[in-house]
Protein backbone atom coordinates (compact mmCIF):
# COMPACT_ATOMS: atom_id res chain seq x y z
CA UNK A 1 0.00 0.00 0.00
CA UNK A 2 1.53 3.25 -1.03
CA UNK A 3 0.66 6.42 1.37
CA UNK A 4 1.79 9.97 0.46
CA UNK A 5 3.26 12.32 3.14
CA UNK A 6 1.25 15.03 3.59
CA UNK A 7 3.59 17.80 4.37
CA UNK A 8 1.39 20.60 2.51
CA UNK A 9 -1.43 22.79 3.92
CA UNK A 10 -4.34 21.03 5.72
CA UNK A 11 -6.67 20.04 3.16
CA UNK A 12 -10.66 21.56 3.12
CA UNK A 13 -11.71 18.28 5.65
CA UNK A 14 -9.49 20.30 8.53
CA UNK A 15 -10.42 23.69 7.83
CA UNK A 16 -12.61 25.71 10.03
CA UNK A 17 -15.83 24.03 7.86
CA UNK A 18 -14.60 20.98 10.63
CA UNK A 19 -15.39 20.98 13.89
CA UNK A 20 -12.75 19.40 14.92
CA UNK A 21 -9.35 21.51 14.29
CA UNK A 22 -6.32 19.25 13.64
CA UNK A 23 -4.48 22.12 13.22
CA UNK A 24 -3.43 22.99 17.02
CA UNK A 25 -2.58 21.31 19.82
CA UNK A 26 -5.32 19.45 21.20
CA UNK A 27 -6.54 20.34 24.63
CA UNK A 28 -8.81 18.89 27.27
CA UNK A 29 -10.60 22.64 26.98
CA UNK A 30 -10.88 21.70 23.19
CA UNK A 31 -11.96 18.57 23.36
CA UNK A 32 -14.88 19.24 25.97
CA UNK A 33 -15.76 21.96 23.82
CA UNK A 34 -16.23 19.94 20.82
CA UNK A 35 -18.04 17.11 22.70
CA UNK A 36 -21.07 19.12 22.95
CA UNK A 37 -21.29 20.83 19.72
CA UNK A 38 -21.02 17.47 18.33
CA UNK A 39 -23.62 16.68 20.17
CA UNK A 40 -25.67 19.34 19.66
CA UNK A 41 -25.59 19.60 15.55
CA UNK A 42 -25.77 15.71 15.43
CA UNK A 43 -28.66 14.93 17.71
CA UNK A 44 -29.76 12.54 15.73
CA UNK A 45 -26.77 10.53 15.31
CA UNK A 46 -24.89 10.29 18.16
CA UNK A 47 -25.17 10.46 22.26
CA UNK A 48 -22.93 11.87 24.42
CA UNK A 49 -22.29 9.56 27.73
CA UNK A 50 -19.96 10.79 30.93
CA UNK A 51 -18.36 7.30 31.89
CA UNK A 52 -16.45 8.54 34.63
CA UNK A 53 -13.59 11.63 36.09
CA UNK A 54 -10.33 11.56 36.47
CA UNK A 55 -8.30 11.53 39.70
CA UNK A 56 -8.42 15.42 38.86
CA UNK A 57 -12.10 15.64 38.18
CA UNK A 58 -11.95 15.85 35.10
CA UNK A 59 -14.53 14.33 32.95
CA UNK A 60 -14.42 11.35 31.09
CA UNK A 61 -17.10 10.91 27.84
CA UNK A 62 -17.96 8.27 25.49
CA UNK A 63 -19.65 9.29 21.96
CA UNK A 64 -22.03 6.82 20.93
CA UNK A 65 -23.48 6.87 17.30
CA UNK A 66 -25.89 4.32 16.45
CA UNK A 67 -28.70 2.76 18.75
CA UNK A 68 -27.97 -0.75 18.67
CA UNK A 69 -26.83 -3.58 21.52
CA UNK A 70 -24.10 -5.05 19.62
CA UNK A 71 -21.18 -2.36 19.52
CA UNK A 72 -17.09 -1.87 19.13
CA UNK A 73 -15.51 0.33 20.95
CA UNK A 74 -12.37 2.72 19.95
CA UNK A 75 -10.10 4.60 22.73
CA UNK A 76 -7.71 6.88 22.42
CA UNK A 77 -5.64 8.88 24.88
CA UNK A 78 -4.36 6.21 27.32
CA UNK A 79 -1.36 8.29 27.36
CA UNK A 80 -0.67 12.14 28.02
CA UNK A 81 1.82 12.24 25.09
CA UNK A 82 -0.80 10.53 22.64
CA UNK A 83 -3.16 13.08 22.53
CA UNK A 84 -2.69 12.69 18.78
CA UNK A 85 -5.32 9.53 19.30
CA UNK A 86 -8.11 11.92 20.70
CA UNK A 87 -8.04 14.32 17.65
CA UNK A 88 -8.17 10.84 15.70
CA UNK A 89 -11.26 9.21 17.29
CA UNK A 90 -12.97 12.50 17.39
CA UNK A 91 -12.40 12.83 13.80
CA UNK A 92 -14.10 9.70 13.32
CA UNK A 93 -16.68 10.73 15.66
CA UNK A 94 -17.38 13.60 13.45
CA UNK A 95 -17.18 12.12 10.41
CA UNK A 96 -19.46 8.70 11.24
CA UNK A 97 -21.76 11.86 11.95
CA UNK A 98 -21.74 13.35 9.14
CA UNK A 99 -22.02 9.75 6.89
CA UNK A 100 -25.13 8.92 8.86
CA UNK A 101 -26.79 12.56 8.25
CA UNK A 102 -26.46 11.87 4.41
CA UNK A 103 -28.17 8.98 4.49
CA UNK A 104 -25.44 6.23 5.10
CA UNK A 105 -26.60 2.72 6.91
CA UNK A 106 -24.15 0.13 7.66
CA UNK A 107 -24.53 -0.08 11.19
CA UNK A 108 -27.94 -1.83 11.56
CA UNK A 109 -27.80 -3.47 14.82
CA UNK A 110 -24.31 -1.97 15.74
CA UNK A 111 -23.58 1.06 17.69
CA UNK A 112 -19.92 2.81 17.92
CA UNK A 113 -18.97 3.64 21.10
CA UNK A 114 -15.71 5.91 21.17
CA UNK A 115 -13.75 7.29 24.12
CA UNK A 116 -11.08 9.56 22.61
CA UNK A 117 -9.54 11.22 25.99
CA UNK A 118 -9.21 8.36 28.63
CA UNK A 119 -6.78 10.33 30.54
CA UNK A 120 -7.15 14.32 30.13
CA UNK A 121 -4.83 14.85 33.33
CA UNK A 122 -2.23 13.17 32.24
CA UNK A 123 -2.86 15.32 28.38
CA UNK A 124 -2.96 18.69 30.26
CA UNK A 125 0.30 17.82 32.44
CA UNK A 126 2.08 16.95 29.10
CA UNK A 127 0.86 20.08 27.40
CA UNK A 128 2.33 21.99 30.06
CA UNK A 129 -0.64 23.32 32.18
CA UNK A 130 0.47 22.62 35.72
CA UNK A 131 -1.16 25.94 36.59
CA UNK A 132 -4.51 23.86 36.43
CA UNK A 133 -3.64 21.21 39.59
CA UNK A 134 -3.61 22.05 42.69
CA UNK A 135 -0.47 23.58 44.93
CA UNK A 136 0.78 20.53 46.39
CA UNK A 137 -0.11 18.54 43.72
CA UNK A 138 2.23 20.18 41.41
CA UNK A 139 4.84 20.03 43.64
CA UNK A 140 4.25 16.16 43.28
CA UNK A 141 3.82 16.35 39.68
CA UNK A 142 6.95 17.67 39.31
CA UNK A 143 8.97 15.37 41.30
CA UNK A 144 7.41 12.53 39.40
CA UNK A 145 8.93 14.53 36.49
CA UNK A 146 12.20 13.87 37.75
CA UNK A 147 12.05 18.04 39.10
CA UNK A 148 12.27 19.03 35.16
CA UNK A 149 9.65 21.88 34.05
CA UNK A 150 9.17 20.11 30.62
CA UNK A 151 6.34 17.65 30.78
CA UNK A 152 6.83 16.56 27.28
CA UNK A 153 7.77 13.01 27.75
CA UNK A 154 4.72 12.57 30.35
CA UNK A 155 2.23 9.28 29.74
CA UNK A 156 0.84 8.73 33.28
CA UNK A 157 -2.73 10.24 34.97
CA UNK A 158 -1.95 13.25 37.39
CA UNK A 159 -1.12 10.57 39.72
CA UNK A 160 1.89 9.22 38.41
CA UNK A 161 0.15 5.79 37.13
CA UNK A 162 0.61 4.41 33.62
CA UNK A 163 -2.68 3.44 32.47
CA UNK A 164 -2.26 1.05 30.30
CA UNK A 165 -0.04 -0.52 32.65
CA UNK A 166 -3.18 -1.08 34.80
CA UNK A 167 -5.00 -4.67 33.92
CA UNK A 168 -4.95 -7.84 35.11
CA UNK A 169 -3.39 -9.56 32.26
CA UNK A 170 -0.20 -10.38 33.34
CA UNK A 171 0.17 -7.24 35.63
CA UNK A 172 2.00 -9.37 38.33
CA UNK A 173 4.29 -9.92 36.02
CA UNK A 174 5.48 -6.44 34.67
CA UNK A 175 9.63 -6.71 35.49
CA UNK A 176 10.09 -2.78 34.12
CA UNK A 177 7.73 -0.84 36.11
CA UNK A 178 8.64 1.61 38.01
CA UNK A 179 8.66 1.43 41.66
CA UNK A 180 6.75 4.74 42.52
CA UNK A 181 4.63 7.22 40.79
CA UNK A 182 6.51 8.84 37.74
CA UNK A 183 5.88 10.36 34.21
CA UNK A 184 6.24 6.83 32.80
CA UNK A 185 5.78 2.91 33.48
CA UNK A 186 4.62 2.57 37.31
CA UNK A 187 1.48 0.36 37.18
CA UNK A 188 0.26 1.39 40.10
CA UNK A 189 -0.18 -0.68 43.50
CA UNK A 190 -2.65 -3.29 42.33
CA UNK A 191 -4.95 -3.39 39.03
CA UNK A 192 -7.85 -1.28 38.44
CA UNK A 193 -6.65 1.13 40.92
CA UNK A 194 -6.97 4.11 38.69
CA UNK A 195 -10.16 6.10 38.30
CA UNK A 196 -9.51 6.35 34.44
CA UNK A 197 -9.48 2.87 33.93
CA UNK A 198 -12.44 1.94 36.05
CA UNK A 199 -14.16 3.88 34.12
CA UNK A 200 -12.77 2.42 30.58
CA UNK A 201 -13.65 -0.93 31.93
CA UNK A 202 -17.23 -0.71 33.41
CA UNK A 203 -18.20 0.85 30.00
CA UNK A 204 -16.65 -2.11 28.22
CA UNK A 205 -18.50 -4.68 30.13
CA UNK A 206 -21.46 -2.67 30.42
CA UNK A 207 -21.61 -2.65 26.55
CA UNK A 208 -19.42 -5.65 25.76
CA UNK A 209 -17.98 -4.89 22.73
CA UNK A 210 -17.16 -7.55 20.00
CA UNK A 211 -14.47 -6.01 18.79
CA UNK A 212 -12.16 -2.76 20.45
CA UNK A 213 -9.12 -0.85 19.48
CA UNK A 214 -6.65 1.38 21.52
CA UNK A 215 -5.62 3.92 19.69
CA UNK A 216 -2.30 4.50 20.44
CA UNK A 217 0.49 7.05 18.81
CA UNK A 218 4.18 5.77 18.45
CA UNK A 219 5.23 3.08 15.56
CA UNK A 220 2.54 2.63 13.04
CA UNK A 221 2.55 -1.16 13.91
CA UNK A 222 -0.94 -3.01 15.05
CA UNK A 223 -0.75 -5.18 17.77
CA UNK A 224 -2.81 -8.14 17.91
CA UNK A 225 -1.63 -11.09 19.88
CA UNK A 226 -2.12 -11.99 23.51
CA UNK A 227 -2.80 -15.45 24.90
CA UNK A 228 -5.10 -15.68 21.87
CA UNK A 229 -5.48 -19.57 22.05
CA UNK A 230 -8.23 -21.02 19.64
CA UNK A 231 -9.03 -17.37 18.08
CA UNK A 232 -5.83 -17.25 16.98
CA UNK A 233 -6.54 -17.39 13.60
CA UNK A 234 -9.49 -15.35 13.64
CA UNK A 235 -7.79 -12.36 15.41
CA UNK A 236 -4.74 -12.56 12.71
CA UNK A 237 -6.98 -12.39 9.61
CA UNK A 238 -9.09 -9.56 10.82
CA UNK A 239 -5.47 -7.85 12.40
CA UNK A 240 -4.52 -8.50 8.62
CA UNK A 241 -7.56 -6.57 7.18
CA UNK A 242 -6.54 -3.65 9.26
CA UNK A 243 -3.06 -3.81 8.24
CA UNK A 244 -3.89 -3.89 4.48
CA UNK A 245 -6.15 -0.93 5.02
CA UNK A 246 -3.68 1.50 6.94
CA UNK A 247 -0.25 0.19 5.53
CA UNK A 248 0.75 -0.54 9.06
CA UNK A 249 2.90 -3.36 9.95
CA UNK A 250 1.70 -6.21 12.30
CA UNK A 251 3.72 -6.10 15.53
CA UNK A 252 5.30 -9.30 16.46
CA UNK A 253 5.59 -9.07 20.81
CA UNK A 254 8.62 -10.07 22.33
CA UNK A 255 8.44 -13.82 23.67
CA UNK A 256 8.71 -12.71 27.53
CA UNK A 257 5.99 -9.63 26.85
CA UNK A 258 3.77 -9.71 29.71
CA UNK A 259 1.30 -7.47 29.01
CA UNK A 260 -0.53 -5.45 31.44
CA UNK A 261 -2.45 -3.45 28.66
CA UNK A 262 -6.08 -2.96 27.67
CA UNK A 263 -6.16 -4.75 25.00
CA UNK A 264 -4.57 -8.33 26.84
CA UNK A 265 -7.21 -7.46 29.13
CA UNK A 266 -9.79 -7.76 26.83
CA UNK A 267 -8.71 -10.35 24.74
CA UNK A 268 -7.57 -12.20 28.07
CA UNK A 269 -11.54 -11.51 29.46
CA UNK A 270 -13.72 -11.66 26.91
CA UNK A 271 -12.04 -14.02 23.99
CA UNK A 272 -12.16 -11.46 21.43
CA UNK A 273 -10.18 -9.92 19.22
CA UNK A 274 -8.75 -6.04 20.09
CA UNK A 275 -6.17 -4.27 18.64
CA UNK A 276 -3.77 -1.79 19.43
CA UNK A 277 -2.56 0.68 16.49
CA UNK A 278 0.24 2.71 16.60
CA UNK A 279 -0.84 5.32 14.29
CA UNK A 280 2.77 7.65 14.01
CA UNK A 281 5.88 7.32 12.89
CA UNK A 282 8.42 6.29 16.44
CA UNK A 283 8.63 9.38 18.23
CA UNK A 284 11.04 8.67 21.60
CA UNK A 285 9.85 10.26 24.75
CA UNK A 286 7.77 13.13 23.36
CA UNK A 287 4.20 13.67 21.46
CA UNK A 288 4.32 13.38 17.64
CA UNK A 289 4.39 16.27 15.36
CA UNK A 290 0.76 17.72 14.14
CA UNK A 291 2.10 17.16 10.94
CA UNK A 292 1.40 13.35 10.77
CA UNK A 293 -2.32 14.00 11.34
CA UNK A 294 -3.58 13.57 7.83
CA UNK A 295 -1.54 10.67 6.57
CA UNK A 296 -2.58 9.03 10.17
CA UNK A 297 -6.27 10.46 9.13
CA UNK A 298 -6.12 8.91 5.22
CA UNK A 299 -4.79 5.48 6.78
CA UNK A 300 -7.60 5.27 9.37
CA UNK A 301 -10.77 7.17 8.64
CA UNK A 302 -12.49 3.66 7.29
CA UNK A 303 -11.46 1.76 10.45
CA UNK A 304 -14.38 2.26 12.13
CA UNK A 305 -16.66 1.40 9.36
CA UNK A 306 -14.55 -2.17 8.80
CA UNK A 307 -14.99 -2.93 12.35
CA UNK A 308 -18.26 -2.86 11.80
CA UNK A 309 -18.18 -5.65 9.09
CA UNK A 310 -15.55 -7.71 11.01
CA UNK A 311 -18.09 -7.37 14.01
CA UNK A 312 -20.82 -8.80 11.96
CA UNK A 313 -18.55 -11.67 10.27
CA UNK A 314 -17.66 -13.20 14.02
CA UNK A 315 -21.38 -12.69 15.16
CA UNK A 316 -22.72 -14.71 12.17
CA UNK A 317 -20.39 -17.22 12.89
CA UNK A 318 -21.58 -17.58 16.59
CA UNK A 319 -24.99 -17.76 15.75
CA UNK A 320 -24.47 -20.55 13.49
CA UNK A 321 -22.22 -22.54 15.70
CA UNK A 322 -25.23 -22.02 18.14
CA UNK A 323 -27.98 -23.32 15.03
CA UNK A 324 -25.71 -26.24 14.55
CA UNK A 325 -25.75 -27.40 18.55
Amino acid sequence: MTVCLFLYAYPKQYSAESIIDASNEYTYEDYQEDIWILKSKYKKQLQVHTIGKSEFGRKIYAIQIGTGEKSVLLSGAHHGREWITSLLTMKMAEDIAVNMKNGANYLGSYSIWIVPMINPDGVTIQQGKINKFPFFSKRKIKKMNDGLDDFTRWKSNGLGVDLNRQYPAGWENLQDSKKEPSYKNYKGKAPFEAKEVKAIVELTEKIKPIIAVAYHSSGQEIFWQYNNGVNEERDRMIAEVLAQETGYKLGTPPKDAVGGGYTDWFINTYHLPAFTIEICPIVDEKNPSLTNFPEAWERNKTIPRTLIEEAKKIDAIHKKMLGDK
